[in-house]
């Protein structure tokens, strides 16, 4: 019965059937423009050298802090 069922996924019709259906599915896409790429991918980059800050500053504070209780 497994057979079967091989047999029929791999069918040329449904492999057309699902890629059909993907191309459709692709045309729905909506790409943002250069704009807003730009401006999230600076947003990105700040966040993180505000938190790559955020972190070094913690760690120091730990070390020294730990460095003064040992």
């Amino acid at each position: 019965m497994s057979d079967n069922k091989e047999k029929e996924t791999s069918s040329p019709t449904l492999k057309r059937s699902w890629f059909q259906g993907l191309k459709v599915e692709a045309k729905k896409i909506t790409w943002p423009d250069k704009k807003r790429v730009a401006r999230e991918t600076t947003a990105v980059a700040i966040s993180a050298v505000i938190l790559g800050a955020i972190t070094l500053g913690v760690d120091f504070l730990l070390e020294f802090g730990l460095s003064y209780i040992f």
